[in-house]
């Protein structure tokens, strides 16, 4: 009886909740929603193994800190990536086109996508030997049974029942991550770090269908690393599979940084809370530390596309939520992610010389993950009268960066830079894939390796020692001002009969979706190209600006 009493007033104060709405949220800069929009509702359904996200958030919401910030569960997430890994308009354009380019591996590369795209089905389906593809009414179809499920990406039911199952090693990978199918309905575990009383293990079984258990590998850089390190198969010019690629590792990145032994992902990603907080509206102990569940990444663009489209995209967050995202993700990377500063800057003989100096700040490779990111140097130099004179790392209104080989012509890409003499000497910190036969290419199923890899190490990374599939190519290898945690770049150009004082600023600039990586989409006439094209002719693609340093030097 008293369970039931309390489950009414669970009920209840759910109701509430809902009826109040989402609390407001801070709104990002000039990039906003023509249209404001609010979301559709978190979704309820469930099935043998999991629950939508909108079970869960009726209790983990309306939540605040000792110093009164709002950090629900639900507020946060609902806008990231993690939670719109199934609706990222551009990763459903390029599977597309990866199942298009080999039909005959539409199964397999579907599969491989659904492990860590749409977790949810994709287990069920495996678990039930039923079909577990992503197009042609499959989980992405609005005709699919578990489409709001599978639409729900990586939700509280997935990231919180994964065991303790070979953490860090390499059978965890690619989306490999364990999760008990034997216990049944109405009894299965959810892990977070904080221990539960009797009675609020009863309320939140009675309400989820859940049990909380208490264990501290969530908190683990391991957890994330089941879906965050990823081999994907790579094929000959026979079409046949002949070895794995290492896609995306910031895993074993961060193993090799000065970062593995003090802060894991989370540490980052889903920073503290600022004091303890009481984590259900049905009450209980404040907890500590708790972590916001913000997964703040690197992807300003898709936040511009979610604001300009999430409507029609039927997304469950709103204008705002996506907002609020954007604003933290730009912090991430303008106010922790890396710095740029200048040294030994003198000018002599007409010939004005400096460094260049590059610090990563993250506990991985910047940029890290997916091969379509880029960072790269922005360098000007202007005259006594303000007239740029010099300039390397320019970029136009459609993405390109002036000088890039690769922006240039698709078959080519930018050389690694120790010194920059001239305009069309840019530095661009990217991983270009190549195929077996050496060359270039944008087609994932395709890469055999890297033809390039100069992405900034982050603190305490020896490139010698370091794992083979993150140790960088053998141009980096053998540059000795390119280290663990930064990068130095000398400059030197002839000011001709420019007068100074000379004004030297240098701006490093980042693109999560670099412009053949999008460009690549007018290849092929799948649907979903179609419509990420579609959003990307109306929300420019911008750079966003990580870092800059300005210096006035007198001749």
């Amino acid at each position: 009886r008293a369970v039931a009493l309390m489950l009414t007033g669970l009920a209840l104060l759910t109701i509430s909740a809902l009826l109040r709405g989402a609390p407001a949220l801070a709104q990002g800069d000039e990039a906003a929603s023509p249209a404001p929009f609010s979301g559709d509702p978190l979704p309820n359904d469930r099935d043998a193994f999991f629950a939508g996200s909108g079970v869960c958030a009726s209790c983990h919401s309306q939540l605040t800190d000792a110093a009164e910030n709002d950090v629900s569960i639900d507020r946060y997430w609902r806008a990231t990536m993690m939670a719109n890994a199934a609706r990222d308009p551009y990763w459903q354009a390029a599977a597309s086109i990866e199942t298009a380019n080999l039909p005959q591996y539409a199964e397999v590369i579907e599969d491989k996508c659904a492990l860590c795209h749409t977790p949810l089905t994709r287990f069920s389906a495996f678990q039930a030997g039923a079909s577990t593809r992503l197009f042609e009414g499959g989980f992405l179809s609005a005709e699919h049974p578990q489409n709001a499920l599978a639409l729900d990406g990586n939700s509280c039911t997935l990231c919180h029942q994964i065991e303790d199952v070979a953490f860090g090693e390499p059978e965890s990978f690619s989306g490999h991550y364990t999760i008990d199918a034997e216990l049944p309905t109405g009894e299965r575990l959810i892990y977070s770090r904080f221990a539960v009383s009797e009675q609020g293990t009863a309320i939140m079984q009675g309400a989820s269908g859940f049990i909380p258990t208490q264990s501290t590998h969530t908190a683990q850089a391991e957890l994330c690393a089941t879906c965050h390190t990823l081999y994907t198969p790579y094929v000959d010019d026979t079409a046949t599979f002949v070895g794995e690629f290492p896609e995306q590792t910031p895993y074993l990145e961060w193993l090799s940084s000065a970062y593995a032994d003090s802060t894991p992902c989370q540490g980052c990603h889903m920073p503290q809370a600022e004091g303890a907080v009481v984590t259900s509206i049905t009450g209980g102990e404040p907890r500590e530390p708790f972590f916001k569940h913000t997964f703040v990444g690197g992807n300003t663009y898709l936040m511009d596309i979610f604001l300009a489209h999430g409507a029609e995209m039927a997304t469950t967050a709103g204008s705002e939520h996506f907002a609020f995202t954007r604003e933290q993700t730009l912090a991430q990377l303008q106010e922790r992610a890396a710095a740029v500063s200048l040294e030994s800057v003198g000018f002599a003989d007409s010939t004005l010389a400096f460094n260049i100096v590059v610090e990563n700040r993250a506990g991985h490779k910047l940029p890290t993950g997916f091969p379509s990111r880029r960072a790269w140097l922005h360098i000007t130099v202007r005259d006594s009268a303000r007239a740029v004179i010099f300039e390397s790392g320019g970029y136009t209104a459609d993405g390109r960066i002036i000088g890039d080989d690769h922006d240039d012509d698709a078959t080519r890409y930018e050389p690694h830079r120790t010194v920059i003499l001239s305009p069309d000497d840019v530095q661009i910190y990217q991983s270009i894939m190549g195929d077996v036969n050496g060359e270039v290419t944008r087609t994932l199923l395709r890469g055999a390796g890297y033809l390039k890899d100069n992405r900034l190490l982050p603190a305490g990374f020896d490139k010698d020692a370091a794992h083979p599939d993150v140790r960088p190519g053998d141009v980096v290898l053998a540059d000795a001002n390119f280290v663990g945690g930064s990068d130095r770049v000398m400059v030197s150009l002839n000011t001709g009969s420019a007068e100074g004082p000379f004004e030297v600023s240098v701006e490093l600039l980042y693109q999560a979706l670099s412009y053949r990586w999008i460009e690549k989409l007018r290849d092929s006439d799948t649907a979903e190209s179609a419509r990420f094209l579609g959003y990307h002719e109306t929300v420019p693609n911008t750079p966003v600006v990580m870092a800059s340093v300005t210096e006035t030097v007198s001749p």
